[in-house]
């Protein structure tokens, strides 16, 4: 039985990870700061900087489902995100991360992030870069089995739960209508799926509908 912790198990995409996961008979724990609000049955309740090499080191996969969205504390992306790489070093467990789109290329050049395209909302620019920053230190990690998964450009909360995805690279991709588009629920099925196959070892992939 695959044993998978998910790290912010209490927000939004992490809670649909955590259903998902034990839906399919995983032994699920959720790593939370506050009390759990997800299925699972296991808890660690430990903010993520107080995490430690034992905490971890029992499990396949570790989920990373962290997010913040306060413009003054963008660079917890990247702290934390270091911290769980340093922490999972030279370790057994996978370290699958929800990403960001905004870091997404806008072509096979790999010059340019739609992040840094003109039409990109401004609204958004602070967590891109902020989530972008996090992602490229990740890159330079070879000690750790890390996958970055980035949704797609309209990240739904609401979003039913259709059972289909389409698995992309590195590049932003939409689909017949030209949407850009995933559920929640949906992203949650395609990361579980990638923890249950490991084939992305140290690379980005995109998921959309």
């Amino acid at each position: 039985m695959m044993k998978i912790g998910v790290i912010a198990a209490n927000g939004k995409v992490g809670r649909l990870i955590v259903k998902e996961a034990m839906e399919r008979g995983m032994d699920v724990t959720a790593i939370v700061r506050s009390a759990n609000k997800t299925e699972a049955k296991k808890v660690i309740q430990k903010d993520i900087m107080d995490l430690t090499r034992e905490d971890l080191e029992g499990f396949d996969v570790v989920v990373d489902a962290f997010g913040v969205w306060d413009d003054e504390k963008m660079n917890l992306h990247s702290v934390t995100l270091n911290h769980l790489a340093d922490i999972l070093s030279g370790t057994k467990p996978r370290l699958l991360v929800v990403g960001g789109a905004g870091s997404l290329y806008t072509d096979q050049t790999h010059t340019m992030t739609i992040s840094e395209t003109p039409d990109f909302p401004k609204a958004y620019l602070p967590v891109a870069n902020g989530m972008g920053k996090a992602l490229e230190e990740l890159r330079k990690r070879n000690d750790v089995k890390w996958t970055y998964i980035s949704p797609a450009a309209e990240f739904d909360p609401e979003g039913k739960k259709t059972g289909s995805y389409v698995l992309a690279g590195e590049e932003f991709t939409v689909n017949e209508k030209g949407e850009s588009y995933i559920s929640y629920a949906d992203y949650a099925l395609a990361l579980v799926d990638e923890a249950e196959k490991g084939n992305h070892i140290r690379e980005r992939i995109s998921v959309r509908k």
